[in-house]
């Protein structure tokens, strides 16, 4: 996903934080790519340190389109959740997928492949930037 990145201000020292621009939307999240490089455009890979856990932090999203938003001090990510084998899903937002580990309780089956919202700790989504 190529997105746009600001610099933001960090209470940890060794932690850098951005707010990123996607195409479905903005939050702040932490950064781990070079320091230096943090404000600017660039592909990345998202990256969550949280498991899903259905009616918990997971829940059925009220609109069917991909959306990256900042809430009551979490990053909230809504797409497309599909459940893969094992403790394993895959949330399409747009033109990225983030893969996701499964705690419990988990979804029903019956939700594989609908719309869902996430909600992660800021701490714990992290950006890592790549080139093609």
């Amino acid at each position: 996903m190529l997105v746009r990145t600001e610099l933001m201000p960090s209470s940890e020292p060794d932690q850098v934080m951005v707010r990123v621009h996607t195409p479905v939307g903005h939050a702040v999240v932490v950064w781990r790519g070079e320091p230096h490089e943090a404000a600017g455009g660039h592909f990345i890979e998202w990256s969550v340190g949280e498991d899903i856990l259905w009616g918990v932090n997971t829940r059925l999203a009220p609109l069917a389109e991909p959306e990256v938003r900042e809430e009551a001090g979490c990053v909230v990510l809504r797409g497309r959740l599909e459940l893969v084998e094992g403790p394993v899903a895959v949330l399409a937002m747009g033109d990225s997928q983030v893969l996701l580990e499964v705690g419990s309780p988990p979804p029903p089956d019956s939700i594989d492949g609908t719309w869902v919202e996430i909600s992660f700790s800021v701490e714990n989504v992290e950006l890592y930037p790549y080139s093609l």
